[in-house]
């Protein structure tokens, strides 16, 4: 058969490849093992044959059927099983081989087709990797045996690698599901070691621009389990997600950003509504934050001002103050510090646009501490332009080694334009009852912040008279404790020492207090 099929012209091929074929068929049919595998090796040097013209009548379900059958050989003898099961993910490699690239003859992509290949890939793929961790632990493996053990496995990735490189946007979904599908229903979410393996198979064969296809699928899936799973299958999905969604981050482009950003919040706004939720669900809930953080770390910064602001108007507003309500902004509002803390800010007024710093000003009069203090950490995040924040934490008159440069004419705008809503908005989060101290140092911080970022001469007065309203509250407040009132003094100094810093004329003044 070899032979015949070696001596065949390419113009007269077709002639012969119809009894060829029924030939091979049979061998396959045949009881003998041995026949089988040498009709699936004269298949494979067949696939390897160029034809001018496609053959638009040839058919491959008995092919693709039994190749698959193959590749889950259960024979009791190892030896054997390895070279059957080897041997049908070849034939499938081959049929793959023979009719992907041309959609004029069987469309492989047909879902009876890939819900057989596919599962067959990954079975073995599977068996391989559950087979080398047998190794590692008995280490009782000669070399030239290992190579024999991890034939299949290895054949079975190649091809779901040749596979998922032919695809179209069209096909993405068709190979897609079937992998889905095998999660499910052989339990391989958790652990999760193969399915992120197989997933970054996946992601690094696809063609790129198809590449958040796969990620919206994987979405749509996760949608699925809302309803039906516990929180530790989807805690696994989300952890598949966050460690290949940074792959697809670099093709995304317009809509598709915000569809997959708006999917992450949907889920997290679902997991908020659970009703006992355990610690199952507070890591899935993190894992989708830590998925979100990985997605926007290779967008441009204009798409992640557009995420903030998106996230920004998804956070409920009121003082709610069902369990629920507050979980949800919580959630939401670390998803957009998790935003926040990849983004590099360049002007203060493109970050802050009003949309954004409104809503968020608002939010720190907030009657949850724990609110209260996600807001200023998200503050600093974006205000921070020179990474002094280490240095300002608490109230500090070591101010040695600050970094900054002079003001811009855009900065002194922002400041002229939105410092006093600001300013009026810390300022009215000092008296909460329930602030401790923690709270206190987080104004603080973000008030020095913007001081090393916006002090020039124009901004001078601004300052100083915030310093000495923060004086003027302490002596007069009737809400404020006596530990409260003292640390508002430590805060009016230590900005007054900060803005002498920048302006030594003043250190004359500050001189007698700071030392």
């Amino acid at each position: 058969m070899d032979q015949l099929l070696q001596a065949c012209h390419s113009q007269t091929l077709n002639l012969f490849v119809e009894s060829y074929l029924k030939m091979v068929q049979k061998l396959l049919e045949s009881v003998d093992p041995n026949l089988q595998i040498l009709a699936t090796q004269s298949f494979v040097k067949f696939s390897n044959i160029e034809e001018d013209t496609p053959s638009y009548h040839r058919r491959y379900d008995f092919l693709v059927s039994k190749f698959a059958s193959m590749a889950h050989s259960n024979t009791t003898d190892d030896e054997l099983r390895n070279a059957i099961r080897a041997s049908g993910v070849s034939g499938l490699k081959s049929v793959v081989r023979k009719t992907v690239s041309d959609d004029l003859v069987e469309n492989i992509w047909d879902p009876n087709h890939m819900e057989k290949i596919i599962p067959s890939l990954l079975f073995n793929m599977e068996q391989g990797r559950q087979s080398l961790l047998v190794r590692d632990e008995n280490d009782a493996v000669a070399g030239n045996q290992e190579e024999e053990v991890v034939d299949a496995p290895r054949i079975a990735e190649t091809c779901l690698r040749d596979l998922v490189n032919k695809a179209t946007f069209g096909h993405v979904r068709s190979f897609v599901r079937p992998v889905l599908n095998h999660f499910d229903v052989f339990d391989l979410w958790v652990p999760n070691d193969f399915a992120v393996h197989t997933f970054r198979v996946i992601m690094f064969s696809i063609q790129t621009q198809y590449s958040y296809a796969v990620i919206e699928t994987l979405m749509n899936h996760l949608d699925v389990h809302n309803t039906k799973s516990n929180a530790k299958i989807r805690a696994s999905m989300a952890d598949v997600l966050a460690k290949i969604i940074d792959i697809a981050a670099g093709e995304s482009v317009g809509p598709s950003v915000l569809e997959i950003v708006n999917s992450i919040v949907q889920h997290i706004q679902v997991s908020t509504r659970q009703e006992g939720a355990d610690g199952d669900e507070k890591a899935y809930r993190e894992t989708l934050i830590l998925a979100l953080g990985e997605y926007v770390t290779h967008l441009p910064d204009y798409q992640k001002i557009e995420i903030m602001k998106f996230i920004m108007q998804k956070v409920p507003a009121g003082n709610d103050n069902t369990p629920s309500h507050r979980l949800l902004q919580n959630m939401l509002l670390k998803s957009l510090l998790m935003v926040g803390s990849k983004y590099r800010t360049t002007y203060l007024s493109t970050t802050f646009p009003m949309s954004f710093l409104q809503p968020l000003l608002t939010l720190c009069q907030d009657d949850d501490p724990e609110l209260r203090l996600i807001v200023q950490n998200i503050l600093h995040t974006l205000i921070d332009r020179h990474q002094n924040r280490e240095r300002l934490t608490s109230p500090t008159l070591k101010l040695d080694g600050m970094v900054r440069e002079p003001c811009t004419r855009t900065d002194i705008l922002f400041s002229k334009k939105n410092g006093g809503e600001i300013f009026s908005n810390l300022f009215g989060s000092l008296e909460k009852k329930n602030n401790g101290i923690s709270h206190m140092n987080a104004i603080y911080t973000t008030l020095a912040l913007f001081c090393v970022e916006l002090f020039c001469e124009e901004t001078l007065f601004d300052f100083i008279r915030l310093a000495m309203s923060f004086q003027e509250l302490a002596l007069t407040s009737s809400l404020l404790t006596p530990a409260q009132k003292i640390h508002l003094h430590i805060i009016a100094l230590s900005l007054l020492a900060l803005i002498a810093h920048f302006l030594p004329v003043l250190k004359d003044y500050t001189g007698p207090f700071t030392s």
